[in-house]
């Protein structure tokens, strides 16, 4: 009871006041250079979060409108009309990579004739095509090295408040020649928080980044796949037209 009693009296600082243990209170009592680890990490989190709702809201929306156009490009209605519907606001990658397609398509048979086209039309179609998946992929992908940096980086930000924090906390014993609880824990406390806020920031930051990545993957083979039968597909009417 009497070791209980001691250490309960330990926790008390010499000016009489116990240490502020809430978050507020280990920031606000901490150095410099670890309030401004601590600004770092908390920015940064907040922002992988605001990337992480947006493009999971975005990546939800085109591959539901993926899904729709697909089911209208093969319900065998004309592709000249679903190129005119689509073409002034292709606002998904697959519409876009049809749309890219199709202009090509007309621009060369109504200019030359399919007769005097041949293998030159396929390829520049094929390389519009990719192109397109390319640009679009880049655009669904933008930020996700963001999301990268910050789960390979934070926690070695958080370290590093941590060390500073645990310096300063034996500067204060070294200077007070008192290793007492009340002036020890303060100071690990507050080196702790950075590192419990690097991984705040760094852990969702992970699962979110393979997350998108795997599902972008998926998305991006189903556009390669969707322009390859495309491309079939005007390679076969051309070379009936040529014929």
């Amino acid at each position: 009871m009497e070791k209980v009693m001691d250490n309960a009296v330990e926790v008390i600082d010499l000016g009489g006041n116990i240490p502020d243990f809430s978050l507020w209170g280990m920031f606000a009592s901490a150095d410099w250079i670890v309030q401004l680890v601590m600004l770092v990490l908390l920015g940064s989190s907040l922002w992988c979060w605001a990337i992480i709702f947006d493009k999971s809201k975005r990546i939800r929306r085109v591959i539901a409108q993926a899904d729709k156009f697909d089911t209208e490009f093969w319900s065998g209605n004309s592709l000249e009309d679903l190129y005119e519907r689509v073409r002034k606001n292709p606002d998904h990658p697959m519409a876009a990579i049809f749309v890219a397609a199709m202009r090509e398509w007309q621009r060369s048979v109504g200019a030359r004739g399919a007769t005097k086209l041949g293998m030159g039309l396929q390829d520049r179609i094929y390389r519009v095509m990719r192109v397109t998946v390319s640009r679009e992929m880049e655009r669904l992908e933008n930020y996700l090295s963001f999301l990268a940096t910050v789960g390979s980086t934070a926690p070695f930000v958080g370290l590093f408040g941590t060390v500073w924090g645990i310096m300063n906390a034996f500067e204060n014993i070294a200077m007070t020649h008192n290793s007492s609880l009340a002036v020890v824990a303060p100071g690990i406390a507050e080196a702790l928080f950075a590192t419990a806020m690097g991984l705040v920031a760094a852990v969702p930051a992970v699962v979110a980044y393979n997350k998108f990545s795997n599902e972008l993957g998926r998305y991006a083979n189903r556009l390669e796949g969707f322009a390859d039968e495309f491309g079939t597909i005007l390679s076969r009417q051309l070379d009936e037209e040529s014929h």
